[in-house]
């Protein structure tokens, strides 16, 4: 039996199995015109595919199957990027409190980390973020437990496989008030850059928290220091582009076929429930002035068969 579509555009032969998109910690890459959403769910990480943001479908195919990494569980917020370079995908994920980094031919997968170690062996970690400046310089934005969790920055290697630990930098402490309602907590670290300013986008408070919300920082170099935006948090269950959602973060910034950014994160499931998370999908605009922004109609993703 075919469900009625949950968007009055969506075509008669689409059956939508999931009235959401049902990841956490969510990342989209744009890649030959569709895109990749991977996020966490379960052990492992699959890959949603779409060619509107509206409609997903998932791939039969694991993205990253669990026996192609290290660590055997809590495989958290994966990250792919295509680097045209070296031409593979990249995925940089959390296993077991650990970063890791795995590659593959195609976005879908499957991504196997031929080196089945942690980026960085003798400490915990999570939420990895790769940036690649202009100069063609990598850095690893993750967050380490140092007094809570702190987002802190690193040169890589070539390889995309190690960290310059000589260059390991603190970014971000939960530090205002706004970040510190639930626990003392900064994650989820994004980097955009606009002309010769940087800016980190992440998260603070329990994830568990009503008040999850995202905030952002700038910088003229990406290892700071950083300035962070006065009018934090940009996305909150109080603030209009959360149309009603509780619980809004640790999301990414990505870039839509149209050339225009755009922001996808996750939400709790209800008021009362944290779980499961879904994802949702806002625009998001640097202003002449250097404002980062998130508005614009909510897209409520559907998964289709």
């Amino acid at each position: 039996m075919t469900a009625t579509p949950a968007k009055e555009d969506a075509p008669p032969s689409f059956e939508i199995i999931h009235n959401t998109l049902p990841i956490a910690d969510p990342h989209v890459l744009y890649h030959n015109g569709k895109y990749y959403a991977y996020g966490t769910r379960i052990n492992g990480f699959e890959v949603y595919i779409s060619e509107d943001l509206e409609h997903w479908r998932r791939n039969e195919s694991l993205a990253l199957p669990p026996e192609n990494s290290w660590g055997t569980r809590w495989f958290w917020a994966p990250e792919v990027y295509y680097i045209a370079s070296k031409n593979r995908f990249f995925m940089f994920y959390s296993v077991d409190e650990h970063i890791c980094v795995a590659s593959a031919t195609r976005p879908e997968g499957p991504f196997v980390q031929d080196e089945r170690r942690p980026i960085v062996p003798n400490e915990k970690g999570i939420d990895t973020s790769l940036f690649i400046d202009d100069d063609g310089t990598p850095y690893l934005y993750y967050v380490r437990f140092t007094d809570g969790n702190v987002i802190w920055v690193a040169e890589m290697n070539d390889d995309l496989k190690s960290i310059k630990s000589e260059t390991l930098t603190r970014c971000i402490t939960a530090s205002e008030p706004w970040e510190r309602i639930q626990g003392k907590v900064a994650e989820g670290p994004s980097i955009l850059k606009r002309g010769n300013t940087y800016y980190l986008i992440y998260s603070a408070n329990h994830f568990e928290s009503k008040d999850y919300a995202v905030g952002y920082a700038t910088s003229n170099s990406p290892m700071g220091p950083w300035i962070k935006y006065s009018g934090n948090p940009i996305l909150r269950r109080d603030k209009p582009a959360a149309s009603g959602l509780i619980g809004t973060g640790h999301g990414a910034p990505f870039v839509n076929g149209q050339g225009s950014y755009m922001y996808i994160y996750h939400a709790h499931a209800s008021i009362n429930s944290v779980g499961p998370r879904t994802s949702y999908i806002n625009d998001l605009v640097i202003s002449v002035d250097g404002v980062i922004s998130v508005g614009g109609e909510t897209i409520r993703p559907v998964v289709i068969r």
